[in-house]
């Protein structure tokens, strides 16, 4: 079940906002692909050939009858390789199966595999090209909980080692690599990680290898998540890896928000051309964490994160920040756009973190009309996030952020506005802060902090920002100079 929106939302004229998302969002679970893919153009250079996936007037007749909309030439249904929805049975074998055969159809244009109504368990299993995995409403994946059922996997070439343990991992409960042409949707199904157990596991440091995600793909393109609901995974929730033309639509992802370690919602790693949109996150980690590398080994694998978009989103992360950039973001993250956000309810909202060590780069991103409800820091870049694969990285790497931009932040309930921590090695430049109002609960100075941070500010905005940035007026014409770039005001007591 979605967990219930905040219950209070900004008195100020910029409550509209909020609403007008709000009731976007009441229509979550409908297919909104339009202006994404195909149609005339691409955006972020996700292309037109996704096209054959659009919801027609005879697809959206059969959900809505109880059948199967037919999205590929060829479709088969679970119970057709001898599955059984009781929760109990072991379906392993029907998902091998069918993908087996679905395999066998990419120059007829793939197959469809439908997940009907039920309970359907199984271990951990690959998708091949040119598929379109289903799920019925009701239809819910579950995964085995026995970690000797789970495969072990090399370490990701850009980490080093496994993320949590020297050594293989485990591997994903939905996995694919080298793939072309995937679909996951569905109306409203469900993909069940049942990570209880492995939590349980991790706290007690039972586990010697690195958890596995509830779904990820690699080395893939062409690849499409809608309108389906991912919960409890076991680690990081959706993992794009390497990929390029991925598009996140209509998706429910959903953990406790505490107590369920590492839970992120989707982190893009060294992906390109990705649309995230629509959704609903609250999870026990970050709401989405773009990430390209760590440290040495991603440098050396050096495929960045680039061209994502992300927009009109509900996110809650109890723990950490609704969307972060990094801190493995060693092969370089540009050009990234957020806009559309509420992030309620949570710990921190839009975050950058990095260390020494890391190198790469976060350059041109943008956040557009986010708004904070009830936050303990809104605005957070972090310089000194000192975790490290092994002792071979390189103290003198130093990360370059440059040109980040701030427009339309509101919110209230915020306890921290802006925390923009730079070092001298590692100064954040090129800064801008335009229409902000933000409400505070710590009626004291020092909520907008900084230190080592270089830009400006155009217009009025509320907090009152720190010397640090230059002072425009509406016109962006010059007002006041900073001499105070280098000013250190970073009180983590408030």
């Amino acid at each position: 079940m979605v967990e219930p929106l905040p219950r209070r939302f900004l008195s100020s004229h910029k409550s509209l906002v909020s609403v007008f998302w709000i009731a976007t969002f009441a229509s979550l679970f409908i297919w909104q692909f339009g202006g994404v893919t195909g149609r005339g153009g691409s955006l972020y250079g996700v292309s037109g050939g996704l096209s054959v996936f659009w919801w027609t007037a005879t697809a959206a007749a059969a959900v809505s009858s109880g059948g199967f909309p037919q999205l590929r030439p060829v479709a088969f249904n679970l119970t057709d390789f001898g599955a059984v929805g009781d929760g109990v049975t072991m379906n392993t074998e029907a998902f091998e199966k069918a993908i087996f055969a679905i395999s066998k159809l990419g120059k007829r244009g793939g197959g469809q595999l439908n997940v009907p109504p039920g309970k359907w368990l199984t271990a951990p299993f690959n998708l091949t090209s040119y598929i379109t995995l289903f799920l019925a409403e009701n239809a819910e994946i579950l995964a085995v909980q026995d970690e000797n059922l789970w495969p072990l996997l090399p370490p990701l070439p850009s980490y080093g080692y496994g993320r949590e343990h020297p050594g293989p991992r485990y591997g994903s409960f939905i996995h694919g690599q080298n793939l072309r042409d995937v679909v996951v949707t569905g109306n409203n199904g469900s993909i069940n990680g049942q990570g209880q157990t492995w939590w349980k596991k991790y706290r007690q440091k039972l586990l010697n290898h690195t958890r596995g995600p509830l779904v990820q793909i690699m080395w893939s393109s062409d690849v499409v998540f809608a309108n389906i609901t991912l919960r409890d995974s076991p680690f990081w929730t959706l993992h794009p890896y390497d990929c390029k033309n991925v598009t996140i639509t209509n998706m429910t992802i959903l953990a406790p928000v505490f107590e369920a370690p590492n839970t992120d919602g989707i982190d893009p790693d060294s992906c390109e051309d990705m649309i995230i949109e629509s959704s609903y996150i609250s999870v026990g980690d970050d709401g989405i964490a773009i990430k390209s590398g760590w440290d040495q080994y991603g440098t050396t694998y050096g495929r960045p994160s680039k061209n994502i978009l992300i927009r009109n989103l509900i996110i809650r992360s109890m723990v950490s920040a609704g969307i972060s950039i990094g801190s493995e973001m060693s092969g370089g993250v540009s050009n990234i756009t957020v806009e559309n956000i509420l992030i309620w309810s949570s710990r921190r909202g839009v975050r950058i973190k990095t260390a020494p060590g890391r190198g790469g780069y976060v350059r041109d991103i943008t956040f557009r009309n986010v708004t904070l409800d009830e936050l303990r820091v809104g605005i957070v870049i972090k310089t000194d996030y000192n975790e490290h694969p092994d002792g071979g990285f390189n103290p003198q790497a130093f990360p370059v952020l440059e040109n980040i931009n701030y427009t339309g932040v509101y919110g209230q309930g915020v306890r921290v506005p802006v925390r923009i921590q730079g070092s001298k090695e590692i100064p954040v430049k090129n800064v801008t802060f335009r229409d902000m109002s933000v409400g505070i609960t710590y009626k004291k100075k020092h909520i907008f902090q900084c230190a080592y941070v270089q830009g400006r500010v155009i217009g009025t905005i509320f907090p009152a920002p720190c010397d640090n940035l230059d002072r425009y007026d509406e016109q962006e014409q010059l007002v006041k100079q900073s001499d105070s770039q280098n000013a250190t005001d970073i009180d983590y007591e408030i």
